[in-house]
């Protein structure tokens, strides 16, 4: 695949304005799949099951088998239209999209087309520095997902050179949400951060409202992200193109990043963008070319013909409203002032994804400055060495439990971060790990006093030192003290024991 020549950014910038557009695609958490009874591959409970295992009749679209509506993913669809602030339809519909499909068995989507049960909302995105920028949506509908397609036999995974391909249906009929935003202008050189702050945005509501486990990795939140230039001081927007299902939000930022850089590099040079899905590639941090975009009329939408009307009552709406969470934009001002942090201090937590971590640490009885301390310190630290998720190492509640052993006094930091590590390991709980380790503080005197006069005896010039007003002398004692002990000794109590003994002589 031949490189995409790339224009610098601030220069591409300056001939061109960047309009953005984000789909985002919400696997809801519900028992069962959008259509069936089949259990939902995306709930918890159900990941990771045998590839066609979690099917039903109508999720292979075989003969006969007729949708039935999930009716708590009615639920879910509308609380997350409220908190996107949008006005929900007193009646939508569901449409079969016409397209070919081979991981979805009837060969069409349910989706909905022209009367979304959500539609004109807009919601606060902070970006890192602070700065607040008001995303506008368009709609926000529900649909069914497809199934999943692995390429086997060539050299890269994809459809290119396989020599087959196998399908699994377990996806087929998961519940989705799409948020459809308006076209965004005026994000200039903080495009790529806004589409990174964007899909966090996202995530962080629907992991609020309980819906969804909105985890990009396995494909439980997924973006389609659309990006355009125009030249500066033109009106009619250029041609769009949509990168697919990028499953990082780091990954979000750079393919807008390169997209700019991409077309205006074509613009340029007097070149024309095709209008065009794109797919982004991870390990080259390029996209390449998809298909050619498809219009709605392509799809050739009509009216599934076997559902009714979706039409709530407008007591559930109203009840699903007062039920709505904190705002994450209003929750993240909030929880800065109450904890006290710094600018610095809130953005590390925040831009680590590590906000309702240290949140629950705190609730669990942990000072601010501990909990942010420890998951922005040596949990993170431990994650990125394990290339794992920090937030699915430890439970908050552990991380309590731990610091509470600290300002105990029963652990030193240093102890601390070995128990920490027991406890990743699955040794059990902090008081757990540190009863069969044996890792407890030595407080005791008598066996404090023992290895300091082991220490003295191979040391014997430093209780002069100390008389004579050298105390820092002192420090060779305790070091000693406390590699005899192998750092379990209480380093403040083998201080003043040491001075003491150099008063009485």
């Amino acid at each position: 695949m031949a490189k995409d020549a790339l224009m610098d950014f601030d220069e591409a910038l300056e001939m061109f304005e960047p309009v953005l557009g984000f789909e985002v695609h919400v696997e809801l958490n519900t028992a069962t799949k959008m259509f069936s009874a089949a259990p939902n591959p995306a709930n918890e409970a159900h990941h990771g099951a045998e590839p066609n295992t979690l099917v039903a009749p109508v999720d292979m679209g075989l003969p006969g088998a007729l949708p039935v509506v999930n009716q708590e993913a009615i639920r879910s669809s509308i609380s997350l239209g409220l908190a996107l602030g949008c006005s929900i339809a007193p009646s939508s519909r569901f449409a079969r999209k016409n397209y070919f499909y081979p991981d979805l068995g009837k060969n069409y989507q349910i989706s909905q087309y022209d009367e979304p049960i959500a539609f004109e909302g807009s919601v606060e995105v902070e970006l890192e520095d602070g700065t607040i920028v008001t995303v506008p949506i368009e709609r926000a509908h529900m649909e069914e997902d497809a199934g999943k397609l692995t390429h086997m036999g060539g050299s890269t995974g994809r459809i290119q050179g396989a020599e087959y391909s196998l399908v699994d249906y377990n996806r087929a009929g998961v519940p989705l949400v799409e948020i459809v935003t308006k076209p965004i202008f005026g994000a200039e050189h903080s495009a790529p951060a806004l589409a990174k702050a964007y899909v966090a945005t996202i995530r962080d509501i629907v992991r609020a409202l309980g819906i969804s486990e909105a985890r990009l990795e396995r494909g439980n939140l997924r973006c389609d992200a659309n990006v355009s230039l125009r030249p500066r001081g033109q009106e009619k927007l250029g041609t769009r193109t949509e990168t697919k299902n990028v499953n990082s939000m780091r990954s979000v930022e750079r393919a807008v990043r390169y997209e700019i850089q991409r077309q205006a590099a074509i613009l340029a040079r007097g070149g024309t963008i095709t209008q065009e899905t794109r797919h982004w590639h991870e390990d080259t941090g390029r996209t390449s070319p998809g298909r050619p975009k498809s219009d709605a009329d392509d799809y050739r939408y009509f009216p599934e013909p076997d559902l009714l009307p979706v039409v709530p009552a407008p007591e559930l709406i109203e009840e699903l409203r007062a039920a709505l969470p904190e705002p994450p934009a209003a929750r993240r001002r909030r929880l800065k002032g109450e904890w006290g942090f710094t600018d610095l201090e809130f953005q590390d937590v925040a831009n680590g994804g590590l906000l309702d971590a240290v949140a629950d640490t705190i609730a669990a009885g942990a000072a601010p400055a501990a909990a942010r301390k420890w998951w922005t310190g040596e949990i993170t630290r431990v994650a990125n060495a394990q290339e794992r998720d920090a937030a699915g190492l430890i439970s908050p509640e552990n991380v309590a439990a731990l610091q509470k052993l600290v300002d105990a006094g029963t652990l030193t930091d240093k102890l601390a971060r070995q128990v920490l590590e027991g406890v990743i390991a699955g040794e059990g709980t902090p008081q757990e790990v540190v009863d069969a380790r044996g890792l407890a503080v030595v407080s005791d005197d008598g066996a404090l006093i023992a290895a300091i006069d082991e220490a003295l005896a191979a040391q014997p010039d430093v209780l002069a030192k100390i008389r004579d007003g050298k105390v820092q002398a002192a420090g060779a004692v305790i070091g000693a003290v406390m590699k005899a002990m192998k750092g379990q000794a209480d380093a403040a109590r083998v201080r003043e024991l040491v001075l003491e003994r150099a008063a009485a002589q």
